[in-house]
C-alpha cells in the first residue's frame, strides 16, 4: 500500500507560491492538493483557472484540484486544459453525478467525489464504477486550519469497504486537520492520500513537517 502525501497549498504563501510548491516538490511530496472555492458552496473564495495553469508549469507532480463550487459542470474542461491531474468534484451540489465522473475520465483526469462530513458514503453507492478517488472531508469546508472531526475514522473505513468489492482500485483521500498525530490512524483507517495543509505550510520548516507526516503515516502499515 502506497501512502502519497497532498500538501495543500491553501496554507501556503500566494505570494510565493512556486517557491513554496517547489519546496515541498524537493521534499518528496506526490501530489499538489488545489483548493478551488467559490464563495457559494462555502464560504471563501480561492483561485480559479490561471493558477493552476501557472502551477501546471512550475511543478512535475500531478495536480489534485478540488472543485468546492456549486457548477463544477460548467468548469471541467477549462481545469482540465489547465493541467489538473485530478479533478474532484462533491456529491452534494450534483443531480447527475455519473455524467460529471465520466465526462471527467473522458477529459483524461482521474474522478473523483468529495462528501462532506454530513454527507453519508452511501450516496456514492451507484456510481463507484466511475470513481477513481473519495475524498472525505474531515472538517466542514471553506477554511483551513480546522479541527478535525474524529467520526471521520468511521467515514474513511465505510468508504474503504465501499469500494473494495471486485477489481475497483480506487483510492480513499482525506482533508482536513491531517497531521502527524492521526495520520496513522487515518491509514489504518483505509486512507492512502493525505491532504495537508496547515501541518505542512504552516510549519517554520515545511519539509521537515512533511517528512514528519510521511513517517507517521508509514508507520501505520
Amino acid at each position: 500500500m502506497t501512502i502519497r502525501i497532498a500538501p495543500s497549498i491553501l496554507s501556503a504563501d500566494f505570494a510565493r507560491l512556486a517557491d513554496a510548491v517547489a519546496l515541498v516538490e524537493h521534499a518528496g511530496a506526490d501530489l499538489i492538493h488545489v483548493d478551488v472555492m467559490d464563495g457559494h458552496f462555502v464560504p471563501n473564495i480561492t483561485i480559479g483557472v490561471p493558477v493552476v495553469a501557472a502551477l501546471a508549469r512550475v511543478t512535475k507532480l500531478p495536480l489534485d484540484v478540488h472543485l468546492m463550487i456549486s457548477d463544477p459542470d460548467r468548469y471541467l474542461d477549462a481545469f482540465a486544459g489547465a493541467g489538473a491531474s485530478m479533478l474532484t468534484v462533491h456529491a452534494e451540489v450534483l443531480p447527475h453525478l455519473h455524467r460529471t465522473l465520466t465526462h471527467i475520465r473522458h477529459l483524461g483526469a482521474k474522478a473523483g467525489v468529495a462528501i462532506n462530513p454530513s454527507t453519508s458514503v452511501s450516496m456514492l453507492s451507484e456510481v463507484v464504477a466511475e470513481i477513481d478517488h473519495v475524498l472525505v472531508m474531515s472538517v466542514n469546508p471553506g477554511f483551513g486550519g480546522q479541527k478535525f472531526i474524529p467520526r471521520t475514522y468511521a467515514k474513511i473505513e465505510a468508504a474503504r469497504q465501499l469500494l473494495s468489492p471486485g477489481a475497483n482500485t480506487a483510492t480513499v483521500e482525506v482533508d482536513g486537520g491531517v497531521d502527524p498525530s492521526n495520520a496513522g490512524a487515518l491509514v489504518a483507517a483505509g486512507a492512502t492520500i493525505l491532504v495537508a495543509g496547515a501541518s505542512i505550510f504552516a510549519q517554520p520548516d515545511p519539509a521537515a513537517a512533511l517528512h514528519a507526516l510521511r513517517r507517521a503515516a508509514e508507520g501505520a502499515r
